[in-house]
This record gives structure tokens, sequence and C-alpha cells, in this order.
């Protein structure tokens, strides 16, 4: 026991020694991490080398890449607003009714000053296109109650409507001319030479008068002008005109106002007419033109055509309608006449009444080509010398492209007792008084 107790107290006393330490490898470490720290010296010297200047030169360039950036969002702004202006532009483009519809209605009244001014533009127009009207004077041959033979003048109002080598060319209404012994014309400048009648129609009552130029001085051709002829077939309710030449039986007058109505039409012989009827005040027996706010003519005053419940307005037949009768009476060709009042049989018209689609015949003119030959009212126009017709109008061109003296064929359906029967006529055209 002894011997245990003194080896457990031996074994107690003994000493732990420290490892010897290997002094080679200890000088290789220190060695290694010497290099290492040279290496990584090395390293961040060459590395600094070449970062350091380009850090300086930002520094030193950071306005001009200020700019730059500046410069390119700006450039950036342009491209992405640059769509947004087209597509401003495009809507500024469409139609400027839908940009007004979105705008809300302003409030703007008239003054008496704006009133004036307006009426002041509208008679310098007046005056402007009363450098083609003329006064027409027509000496006529009359008698008293004690059957004493007199003279008498009477006046109306002309335009001057064309022009060739060696005449002026003057649209009146053939009840200024009606029974006269000589005819004279005022222009503008109030210089006088006489015309002669160079064709009238019977049927629309227009007649062209004729003025040598060689009678006018070279003042009286420089101050007047031939009438500008505008379109009748835009006019609409309440378009403003101006009156023109005699509408209350003054010469040279101007009156302003408006159209109150377009959907009336006259039916003469064998032509049909749009009227337009105004509010503006005028004589029974006035005569003249209307002209639109661009000085165009675009309807001839005749009174004779106005309703007894309008007796006291003016009233004008759309000049677009009179163009052919007035451009063959300018080249002193007469007009065709059958003696026909007509009106188109539209497809409602057809089916409604039974009644084949053509040119209905109204009534027949006594004493007419047209009766003579044995056209009757209720027959259907379908052919015109050969060709077919449908309309009112067609019929009226077709006619117009014939010459008095000229045989015009007919095709009609008449109704009989088993219906409808074609039936050809032919018809020599006259000439209406």
């Amino acid at each position: 026991m002894e011997d245990k107790q003194s080896q457990k107290n031996e074994f107690v006393r003994e000493k732990i020694k420290d490892k010897p330490r290997n002094k080679k490898r200890l000088v290789f470490r220190l060695l290694n991490a010497a290099l290492c720290g040279v290496v990584f010296a090395v390293a961040a010297s060459i590395v600094f080398a070449f970062i350091l200047p380009k850090i300086i030169k930002n520094d030193q360039g950071t306005p001009a890449a200020t700019e730059e950036t500046e410069q390119t969002q700006t450039e950036e702004i342009v491209v992405d607003t640059e769509p947004e202006t087209q597509s401003t532009e495009q809507e500024a483009a469409g139609p400027e009714t839908e940009t007004q519809a979105e705008l809300p209605p302003q409030e703007y009244s008239l003054t008496i000053e704006d009133y004036q001014d307006m009426q002041n533009q509208l008679y310098a127009i007046g005056m402007e296109v009363n450098h083609s009207i003329v006064t027409i004077t027509s000496v006529l041959n009359d008698t008293d109650i004690f059957n004493n033979p007199y003279e008498m003048e009477g006046q109306g109002s002309g335009i001057i409507i064309a022009e060739n080598d060696t005449e002026l060319l003057i649209l009146t209404e053939k009840k200024v001319i009606n029974g006269a012994k000589s005819l004279s014309a005022t222009f503008i400048d109030e210089s006088m030479c006489e015309v002669q009648i160079k064709k009238q129609d019977g049927n629309t009552g227009l007649a062209i008068l004729s003025a040598q130029k060689a009678d006018l001085t070279k003042a009286t051709r420089d101050a007047i002008k031939i009438a500008p002829i505008g379109s009748s077939t835009r006019i609409k309710n309440g378009t403003m005109v101006i009156a023109l030449g005699s509408p209350l039986g003054t010469n040279y007058s101007i009156l302003t106002g408006n159209i109150t109505s377009t959907e009336n039409e006259i039916t003469t012989e064998d032509h049909n007419y749009s009227l337009f009827t105004t509010d503006i005040i005028g004589s029974k027996d006035g005569s003249g033109i209307l002209i639109n706010v661009q000085g165009e003519v675009i309807g001839i005053v005749m009174q004779s055509y106005n309703t007894k419940s309008a007796n006291n307005t003016l009233t004008a037949v759309a000049v677009s309608d009179l163009i052919p009768v007035i451009e063959m009476l300018c080249e002193g060709k007469a007009i065709p006449y059958l003696g026909l009042h007509v009106s188109t049989v539209t497809d409602k018209v057809a089916k409604a009444y039974d009644i084949p689609k053509g040119v209905y015949i109204r009534e027949v003119t006594l004493d007419s080509p047209a009766m003579n030959t044995g056209l009757q009212s209720g027959d259907v126009i379908i052919q015109v010398n050969g060709e077919p017709v449908m309309t009112a109008g067609a019929y009226s061109a077709k006619l117009l492209a014939c010459e008095p003296g000229q045989n015009v064929t007919l095709m009609v359906d008449r109704k009989g007792a088993n219906g409808y029967s074609e039936i050809t006529y032919t018809v020599e055209a006259g000439i209406l008084k």
C-alpha cells in the first residue's frame, strides 16, 4: 500500500515540460508572412496607381458629368414627351366640333356697334356687286281716255350676266320689256346706251338684252363688272342674303335678310324650279337678284311666282336651276316647249299608288304641242328619244337638248282596264311666246 501511495504521490509531483520549439519552422513562418505582406503591398500599390488618377479625374469633372447627365436626362425627357406632343397635335388636327364640344359655352352679347359693323360689311358687299346692276328703261306707246296717243316710260333692273367679243349680255325679266317701243340701259356710272332684245323665254319669263360694247366709253367698261354666279344647291334655311336691283321699286337698293324656306318648288311647262322665300320686305312688282355674303348670285328675284300670303316679301328662283336656260338665251337659242307639267315618281309614290317609276304627267297645257299629239295627264314618261328617264330633271335636260321644230319621241305608260301599257308619241317641239 505504501508503495502505491508513494507512486501516486510521485505522479502528482510530476511536471509537464513544454514541447521544444522548432526554430527552423518558426523562421520559415516569419519569412512566409513577410513575403505575403510584400506581395500585398505591391498589389495595393499597383491598384492605387491605376485607380487613383481616375478617381481624381472624376472628382474634378463632376460638373461636366453632371451636365452630361442632365443633358442625357433632358434628351430622355424630350424623347418621352415627343409622342405626347404628336398626340396633342393629332388631337388638335381632329374635328373642331369635338374640341368645341368639350369646351364650356361662352356667353357673348352683341352690342349695337357690332350689329352696325356687320350691316356695314353687308352693304359693302352689295355696293361691290352693284357694279353689275343696270337700270332698264322701256318706252311704251299708249293712249289716254280720249284716244290720244302718248309715250310712257317704265323701269326695272337687269344684271350683266355675260359678255362676248362685241356684246354685253344683260339678264332681266320679260315683264320689264313687254310692249316696249325702245329700250335703254343705265349703268353704275350713270352712262346710258340703247339695248336690244336678244332672246326671251315665255316659260320662265326671262329675257336677255344686248348692249354693244362699241357704244360704251372706256370709263364705263372699267366701271362695270360681270356678276359672279354662285351655287344655290348649298343654300339652307337661315342663310344670310342680300337683295339687289329694284326689290322695292327703286334701283340700286340694298336690302339684307335671311332665307326662310328652300323646300318650295314651282312647276312650269316642262320644268320644275326650286324657290327661295325670304324675310326681306319687297314690292310685288320688284325685281333683281339675291346674292350670298361672298357676293355671288344665288337667286333671281321673280315676284310673279310669289304666293298671295307672302306677297310683301321677296321670292327668288334658284339660279343653279336656271343656268341651262340662261346659257341658251345668251347664245340666242329658243327654248323648246311641249307643254307638260311633270313630277318624279319616287319609290315611295310608286309603291303607295301602284304607279310605274318614271316622270308623271300632272297636267297638259291647253293647245300645247303635247295636247295636240294626244298625251294625257296620268301618263308616265319612261323614255325620251329612246333613252330612259326616271326624274323630272332628267326629262327637262333631254328636252333642252332638242330644238324647236324637232320631233321628240316620248314613250309613256298609260293605265287602262288591264293595267299599264306602253304607248309611243312623236311631238313636234314648239316655242312658248
